[in-house]
């Protein structure tokens, strides 16, 4: 069963608009998906950081 079954009957600007959502919606995903990955290094060396300046001084 085809995800959009009426691809052929549709609008080049439709098809288009279709493109470019599916698109869209894959890299906030794909953004999504790293951020979560990275957030904890972050905060980590955000800690770091803040520790370093408290003992520096």
């Amino acid at each position: 069963m085809p995800l959009l079954p009426r691809w052929r009957f549709m609008t080049d600007e439709a098809k288009a608009l279709t493109k470019r959502t599916a698109i869209s919606v894959g890299v906030v995903v794909l953004s999504l998906l790293v951020f979560r990955a990275l957030l904890p290094w972050l905060l980590l060396a955000l800690a770091a950081y803040w520790i370093w300046k408290l003992v520096s001084k």
